[in-house]
């Protein structure tokens, strides 16, 4: 809700008497209520919340007859259904001149062939209202139509839309579906436009989905809509008897002169008096027609008389009513005339290969040889070795070969396969051989074990396997003993510490207030966190330059203080405050864009650590990385000014939001992400902190890379801190190589693109819930993921399940991330299928256990759900244990329909499941 007050305000001057001083501010205030009074509630200034002190800005008059009019706009947040406003005078000499109180709305549109009504904003201005729109006339739906009405009465980010049916033809100006004028039709649906009948067919009327064909012509049932009518073919020509004997005929005959305009031509042959022992070449079955133009009849009886039908047929001859032919009469010839063909008339074919047999199984590779047929009935001109996978015999591979052996490489380690051989002679191919199956090897270090291994190599291998085990024990023994002199961090709850820290190459738990490492000191030089590799362009780290001011001034741009007009504080960070302005450069447009300054007094350390991150920045130019304009280093306040995100940081925006975007949408976003990261793999930067909180949204929905700061001081409870050296690690979204090992690759980083993933398509829900982050460690050690969030869908689930893969070079690098989401964008109905959780999700050691709990009033208590305690008894349900075994559609039914108290609850139910599971059993890996 907006207010506009216009006023007039006197200038101290015009006072009576001597005035030193006097107020040139009033207050504005509001105070929400449900419920309607003759009189307004009483003045209490705790009830009232303060919009702004409003001064006037356009000035204050100091001559009676030259009054200055200010007018101000102010907004507020709708919560209740009403509300009153209140303005404080404290000694300003105003005079109000009006108030007006109004509502933004997003105007009535028709847009994609789609009718959207006007819209109210939302209760906020960062609020986005989502309107569903109505077809127009003569139109269905291709995928719902649906307008996001913004804070400022804008409508944004259209998806989805209306096509005009069949017979009606997109207007695009007028937004209207037309109808398709005489002679012209449009048979599917769609923004085509109608198009002029095609040959042989008429569409004398409006509105037509198809034109008709002509009188004795025709389309198939498969012929488009588009493409002319045609007719039967004409009759063969030139049927001749090519040869005749006692059992055997052969015909030929010319194609037909015309093929009614079509170039399926088929020939069909009828023979009366012909019994079931006759057979054809090519063969004839029922009514099957074949292509060639000549036919040999065998199995015939010695001096018949036989009558031979040849019909020429295409693709429309089964609707005509007649047909065309010729015909010709054979008598067959005396037993003796000629050499009597044998019964068996046909070749023998090829025999079957012998003795095929393993020679040599390898981790990835198998050889196997054979011997050729004992009697082949012609040369052998080469072999065919299938192979498969047992139990998939449908999904085979086969290469040829001319030799009596092969090798079959790119196996998998320990699977078996099955494989059969053939030989193709001048006869064709023969039988495959009977299957034989046999598993590849194993690849453990640089040797394989397999069939044919030595006794040495596997003592090597065993005792390489000892050895580990034997490390790996004395390891945990020292771990064990460590653990004992850890910090007051780890006697505490574990939830209550969300990062973990280093110190000299070992994991701590995180003090509440720690100390500072820092990331370098004047003069030292630290390691990039890169390895550089051959690409046109490459992320340079500020801390190799012995003066940082060096850097700044390569990578940032400096802007004069003057072009800055700071606006209002948006919020604060480490450094100081973040602040909304305007940069105003000479010939270019105003702009609105983010400050970060540097509060006074800070250390020169703590300035060039808060320049570091615009000197990191600075580099990079991509539409999904946060763009920097330049700094401000020559003036106090120094400052960094950016581009503006309207919609702040993307965990907010969506838990603000919760519900109200398509899948679609939420894929775009990730699209962004997985681009801006790719970009900066390709730079070689690791960014190391990559979470939702750090990616921020602009107005149009765009998400963009933010927080590239690698060395700075925080409160002990913000999660994203790192040093050179040392420092805190954000447990929940990093790989579990970069936590053990502090191995931060771009690998590190798709891992936590897995979690932003899981993030977004929980609309900014917390990864691993109330968890502590020695449980969240355990857990992925173990083997456990999490688990798709509520109707996510299964493609972008198992996408996330690729980027959680425990070994790092296993996982998809970001140009692979990319590819797939391109390609789930352009094939939305990939993603209709919703992932179906295959696997239970690790407890935390600490969470309480659900199964303890006496009954399902007790359960709900512990949710804070107790309202829907009557839902449940009036169903029947008073054991937990029954309700382990409820889903979504359950609780719709239950009558429980708010979304974030379904995911609140279904949250529960999952974790009921799996300490259900875990008391029967360890667990459920992924």
């Amino acid at each position: 809700m907006y207010v506009e007050i216009k006023f007039s305000m006197r200038d101290c001057s015009l006072f009576p008497g001597t005035a030193l001083s006097c107020k040139e501010t009033f207050s504005l205030l509001y105070y929400e209520f449900d419920a309607a009074t003759k009189e307004p509630p009483f003045w209490e200034s705790e009830s009232y919340k303060l919009i702004d002190r409003i001064a006037a800005d356009d000035g204050r008059f100091t001559n009676n007859n030259e009054v200055i009019i200010n007018t101000e706009i102010r907004s507020i947040p709708v919560t209740k259904k009403g509300v009153y406003f209140a303005l404080r005078d404290q000694g300003a000499c105003i005079s109000l001149l009006s108030i007006k109180i109004y509502f933004l709305t997003c105007p009535e549109i028709t847009s994609a062939f789609a009718h959207f009504p006007t819209t109210p904003t939302g209760a906020a201005v960062t609020s986005i209202e989502q309107a569903t729109g109505t077809c127009v006339d003569h139109a269905r739906v291709d995928r719902e139509p649906i307008y996001l009405c913004t804070g400022d009465g804008k409508w944004s980010l259209l998806s989805g839309g209306c096509i005009c049916v069949p017979g009606y033809q997109a207007n695009h100006d007028e937004q209207t579906c037309d109808l398709c004028p005489p002679g012209h039709f449009k048979h599917r649906a769609g923004e085509l436009a109608c198009a002029g009948c095609p040959e042989h067919s008429a569409a004398p009327r409006s509105g037509s989905t198809e034109c008709r064909c002509d009188t004795g012509y025709y389309r198939a049932a498969t012929d488009p809509k588009d493409i002319p009518c045609t007719r039967p073919p004409g009759k063969p020509r030139n049927l001749t008897v090519n040869f005749v004997d006692q059992s055997t005929v052969e015909l030929s005959w010319l194609p037909p002169v015309q093929h009614g305009g079509r170039s399926d031509t088929t020939y069909r042959l009828i023979c009366d008096f012909c019994n079931n022992h006759v057979s054809f070449t090519p063969p004839q079955v029922a009514e099957e027609s074949f292509n060639t133009t000549e036919v040999k009849i065998r199995g015939l009886s010695p001096v018949t008389t036989y009558r031979f039908q040849v019909m020429a047929e295409n693709g429309v001859s089964n609707q005509a009513p007649h047909h065309s032919y010729v015909d010709i009469t054979v008598t067959t010839e005396a037993a003796g005339s000629f050499k009597v063909l044998p019964s068996n008339t046909h070749p023998q074919g090829p025999s079957v290969v012998r003795n095929v047999r393993i020679t040599s199984v390898k981790s990835m590779e198998i050889s196997l040889s054979w011997q050729p047929p004992l009697e082949p009935f012609s040369n052998i001109e080469m072999y065919e070795v299938r192979y498969y996978v047992k139990g998939h015999e449908s999904n085979s591979s086969s290469i040829l070969t001319t030799k009596e052996e092969s090798t079959l490489g790119g196996l998998q380690q320990r699977t078996v396969y099955g494989f059969q051989v053939r030989e193709k002679t001048t006869s064709g191919w023969g039988e495959y051989s009977s299957p034989l199956y046999k598993m590849t090897g194993q690849l453990l270090g640089t040797a394989y074990v397999g069939e044919d291994d030595n006794t040495q190599v596997r003592i090597i291998v065993g005792a390489t396997i000892g050895t580990f085990v034997l490390v790996g024990v004395i390891i945990g023994v020292v771990l064990m003993f460590l653990r004992r002199g850890t910090d007051e961090c780890n006697k505490k709850q574990p939830s209550d510490c969300d990062t973990l820290e280093y110190r000299n190459g070992e994991v701590h738990g995180v003090l509440e207030n720690p100390p500072i490492v820092q990331t370098h000191t004047a003069g030292s030089m630290t390691t990039p966190l890169f390895t550089p590799v051959g690409h046109h362009r490459t992320y340079i780290d500020p801390h190799t330059y012995e003066d940082p001011n060096q850097a700044i001034r390569e990578f940032a741009r400096e802007i004069d203080a003057s072009y800055i007009t700071i606006e209002a504080i948006i919020g604060g960070g480490e450094f100081g405050d973040v602040c909304k302005g305007k940069l105003t450069l000479p010939g270019r447009p105003e702009m609105t864009v983010a400050i970060k300054t540097l509060k006074p007094g800070s250390s020169d350390k703590a300035r060039v650590d808060f320049l570091t991150e615009a000197s990191i920045m600075g580099q990079f130019e991509h539409p999904n990385v946060i763009f920097l304009q330049g700094v401000v280093t020559r003036s106090n306040p120094v400052m960094i000014i950016t581009e503006y995100m309207e919609n702040g940081s993307l965990d907010h925006f969506l838990r603000v939001n919760d519900g109200k975007f398509q899948v679609l949408q939420l894929v775009g976003m990730l699209r962004c992400i997985a681009s801006g990261m790719q970009y900066l793999s390709e730079m070689n930067y690791v960014h190391r902190d990559l979470a939702a909180r750090n990616v921020l949204v602009n107005a149009q929905l765009v998400c963009k890379i933010a927080d590239f700061g690698l060395s700075r001081e925080i409160e002990s409870h913000t999660e994203a801190a790192y040093t050179t050296r040392g420092g805190k690690i954000p447990v929940r979204w990093t790989a579990p190589e970069a936590i053990a090992f502090r191995k931060f690759t771009s690998a590190s980083d798709v891992w936590s693109l897995g979690i932003v993933m899981w993030e977004v398509m929980g609309y900014g829900e917390r990864p691993y819930w109330n968890w502590s982050n020695q449980d969240v460690i355990k857990s992925i050690e173990k083997g456990y993921r999490l688990p798709a969030p509520m109707d996510c869908p299964e493609a972008i689930y198992q996408l996330m399940l690729d980027c959680w893969q425990k070994e790092r070079n296993h996982r998809p690098n970001f140009s692979s991330i990319v590819h797939t989401l391109d390609s789930l964008i352009r094939t939305p109905e990939s993603l209709a299928k919703v992932a179906q959780n295959r696997c239970q999700t690790a407890l935390g050691l600490d969470s309480t256990d659900l199964t303890q709990l006496g009954s399902v009033d007790e359960w709900l208590a512990s949710l804070k759900m107790s309202r829907y305690l009557e839902n449940f008894e009036h169903a029947g349900l008073t054991e937990v244990q029954a309700v382990a075994r409820l889903n979504q559609r359950d609780l719709t039914t239950l009558g429980i329909t708010l979304v974030g108290h379904q995911k609140k609850i279904l949250q529960s139910i999952q974790t009921l499941r799996t300490q259900y599971a875990v008391n029967m059993s360890e667990g459920f890996l992924v």
